[in-house]
C-alpha cells in the first residue's frame, strides 16, 4: 500500500528463524500495538461532546463559529478543506522512535480513535483522507464506487502489474473482470481443491521431516509463503515452482519483485522515476533484472498457450472434467474462452497480479492465523477437534463438502484476517467531488476531486465502536450479532446475512473486508478461502504446535500485506507419534 511514511523492507527467510527484539511482554496475548483510545471520537479531541466539528480553516485552527460558512468557503481551497478534522502533531509523530519503527497502520490508529472515522492526515505538500467509517467505505465500495479509483496504487503498481485487475483504471477493470472472475467457477474451484490438498501435504511431509519433535523452531511464515507460491504458480500458469524443495534464481526473482513492490507502496518518494534511478539505484537495478526474467517466463507460458488455442464457450469450460484435463490453469481459461480477443501484454498483467495477489494474501492469512492459534491453545484444539470429526482423510485433505462444513476452522482464518488484515490499508482517488455520509461523524465531509484517500481496514477491523473486545482473538464472534447505533446509518453484524466461505462486507455492513467490497471485491476470494482452509485443516490434522519463543518478540511490519519483522518460529510435535 502506498502512504506518506517510509517504512522499512520486511525480511525473508529460508530456514532458521532469527532472534526477534526483546521488548516488554504485553497485558494481553498477541501482537500488540500502541493506543491513545477516546471514548467518543465523533469530533476533534479537545471539542465537547455533542458538539460537531466546523472544519479546519488552517491545520489546528478551527473554522470560527461566527460567519462559519464564509470561512468555510475560504478553507475548500486547501487540501484539508473538506470539513474533516487535521491531525496535528504529524511532523513530531515522525520524529518519535516508537512512530518510526512501528507500521503505518499503526499511527493510523491513534489518529482514528483522537479524530473519528474520516479526518485528513499531511505532513507537507501531500495530503490523505484516512477513512475507518463503514458507512463511508460502503458508499465509497458500493453505493458510488464509480466515481473513485485505485489513484497512487495504480502509478505505483503499474511497472509490476501493468493493467492488472487490481491497479487497473476503471475501462480495462470493467472490460477484464468478468472474464478473469468467470474463470473461477464452480468446476476450477473443485478441482483445485485436489492442489490446495497435495501442496498443503507436501508442506506437512517436509516439515514432520525436518522440523517435527526436535528442540528447534522452524520459520513457518517462509514455508507458508513456499507452499502459497507453489500453488498459484501451478493454479495460474501450470508451472511447477518447487517452492518447497528450492529457491530457484526464479523463485528468488519472484521474492526479489514482492519485496520490490511493498517498498514502493511505502516509500513517499517515487525516486524510481527520476531518469538513470534504475540504472543507478543497485536495488533499482536487480529489479529490473528480476522483472525482465519473470516476464521472459510468463511470455514463453503465454506463446505456447496462444500457439494451441483451443476457442471453447464459456458454459463448455465450466462442464469440463478437470480431472482429466491436462493443463486446467487459469491461463488456458483466459486463452481458450470464446469472445474473449486478449492481447499477450494483458495476460501478462492478469498472471503477475494473480502471481503477487494470489500468494501473499493466502500465506499471510495462513501465517498470523497460526500465530493466533500457537497462542491460544483452546482455540487450536477446538478446531482441530472439529477437523478430526469431519474430515475422513487421514492427512485431514477435506473434500469439497467437508470445506463447508469445518464452520470453526473457517472461521478461524476469518478472525485471523480481522485481527491481521491482508491488506492492512486500500487506497481510492476520489475522481469527482464526493460527498460521503454522516455515519459515526455526526456530519457529512465532501471530498474534493483528486483527494486521495487510505480506507483503513485494520482500523475497520479493530474499532472498539464496531466489535466487542476487538484486541481478543474469538473466532466465535461471526456467530454474535453486534449493533452500534451511534454509528449512523451502520446495520452492524448480522450473522444470518452470511452465505458464503466467509463472513464478508455484507454481513459486517462494511465493518469487514478482508478482500475489499463491492464491485472490486478480489475476484479470487473463494479460491484463497478454500486453500486456506485445506491447509489449516492439514496442519491441524497432522501436528500440534506452539510459539517458539515469547509473544512480545514477534512484531509487524507492513507492505502489501503484513509480515512478521523478523519470522514466525514455531516448534511442531507430530500428531502421528503419539
Amino acid at each position: 500500500m502506498a502512504s506518506s511514511v517510509a517504512m522499512p523492507a520486511p525480511t525473508r527467510f529460508t530456514h532458521a528463524p532469527r532472534r526477534m527484539h526483546r521488548g516488554p511482554r504485553p497485558a494481553e496475548r498477541g501482537v500488540r500495538v500502541a493506543r491513545r483510545a477516546v471514548e467518543e471520537p465523533k469530533t476533534r479531541g479537545d471539542a465537547a461532546p455533542g458538539r460537531i466539528y466546523r472544519g479546519a480553516l488552517f491545520p489546528g485552527v478551527e473554522v470560527p463559529e461566527a460567519g462559519a460558512d464564509v470561512w468555510r468557503g475560504i478553507s475548500r481551497v486547501f487540501p484539508w478543506g473538506n470539513g474533516a478534522p487535521v491531525t496535528e502533531g504529524v511532523l513530531g509523530d515522525l520524529l518519535k522512535e516508537e512512530v518510526r519503527a512501528a507500521p503505518l497502520f499503526v499511527p493510523l490508529y491513534d489518529y482514528y480513535r483522537q479524530y473519528g472515522g474520516v479526518y485528513n492526515l499531511g505532513a507537507g505538500p501531500k495530503w490523505f483522507v484516512v477513512v475507518s467509517d463503514p458507512v463511508a467505505v460502503r458508499h465509497m465500495f458500493k453505493d458510488n464506487a464509480d466515481a473513485f479509483s485505485k489513484g497512487i496504487l495504480t502509478d505505483i503498481m503499474e511497472p509490476i502489474m501493468g493493467d492488472g485487475l487490481i491497479p487497473a483504471p476503471k475501462e480495462i477493470w470493467a472490460k477484464r473482470r468478468p472474464t478473469v472472475g468467470a474463470g473461477f467457477h464452480g468446476a476450477w474451484l473443485k478441482h483445485m481443491a485436489n492442489l490446495f490438498g497435495a501442496s498443503a501435504t507436501n508442506l506437512a511431509d517436509k516439515l514432520e521431516q525436518e522440523w517435527c519433535d526436535e528442540d528447534v523452531a522452524v520459520n513457518l511464515e517462509d514455508e507458508l509463503y513456499a507452499m502459497a507460491l507453489d500453488v498459484i504458480g501451478k493454479a495460474v500458469f501450470n508451472y511447477e515452482f518447487g517452492a518447497l524443495r528450492e529457491e530457484t534464481p526464479l523463485i528468488k526473482a519472484v521474492y526479489r519483485v514482492l519485496r520490490e513492490s511493498e517498498h514502493r507502496s511505502t516509500f513517499p518518494l517515487q525516486y524510481w522515476n527520476i531518469p538513470g534511478a534504475m540504472e543507478l539505484v543497485p536495488r533499482q537495478k536487480q529489479f529490473a533484472e528480476d522483472i525482465a526474467m519473470i516476464n521472459s517466463q510468463l511470455s514463453a507460458l503465454i506463446a505456447d498457450a496462444l500457439a494451441d488455442r483451443n476457442e471453447t464457450d464459456l458454459a463448455e469450460l465450466e462442464a469440463r472434467d478437470y480431472a482429466n484435463v491436462h493443463d486446467a490453469s487459469l491461463l488456458r481459461f483466459l486463452v481458450d474462452v470464446r469472445g474473449d480477443e486478449v492481447s499477450s501484454t494483458q495476460l501478462r498483467d492478469d498472471l503477475m497480479t494473480m502471481l503477487i495477489a494470489g500468494h501473499e494474501t493466502t500465506a499471510a492469512v495462513l501465517t498470523w492465523t497460526m500465530y493466533l492459534l500457537a497462542t491460544h491453545p483452546e482455540e487450536a484444539a477446538a478446531a482441530r477437534a472439529e477437523v478430526d470429526a469431519i474430515v475422513a482423510d487421514p492427512d485431514g485433505v477435506p473434500a469439497v463438502e467437508e470445506i463447508r462444513k469445518l464452520e470453526r476452522t473457517r472461521l478461524c482464518l476469518a478472525e485471523g484476517m480481522r485481527m491481521y488484515p491482508a491488506p492492512p490499508i486500500l487506497i481510492r482517488r476520489a475522481l469527482e467531488d464526493v460527498t460521503l455520509p454522516a455515519g459515526g461523524m455526526g456530519r457529512e465531509i465532501t471530498l474534493k476531486k483528486g483527494t486521495d484517500c487510505f480506507v483503513a481496514v485494520w482500523n475497520l477491523h479493530r474499532s472498539p465502536d464496531l466489535w466487542d473486545r476487538p484486541d481478543v482473538f474469538d473466532p466465535g464472534r461471526f456467530k454474535r450479532e453486534f449493533k452500534n447505533p451511534k454509528i449512523e446509518g451502520w446495520n452492524g453484524l448480522s450473522p444470518e446475512l452470511v452465505t458464503g466461505l466467509y463472513p464478508n462486507e455484507q454481513s459486517t455492513d462494511f465493518a469487514y473486508v478482508p478482500f475489499g467490497g463491492g464491485q472490486r471485491r478480489c475476484a479470487g476470494d473463494a479460491f484463497a478461502m478454500m486453500e486456506a482452509t485445506v491447509a489449516l485443516s492439514v496442519l491441524l490434522k497432522r501436528f500440534e504446535f506452539e510459539l517458539g519463543c515469547d509473544e512480545s518478540e514477534v512484531e509487524m511490519i507492513t507492505g502489501a500485506t503484513i509480515h512478521t519483522k523478523a519470522g514466525m518460529p514455531v516448534k511442531l510435535r507430530s500428531r502421528s507419534a503419539k
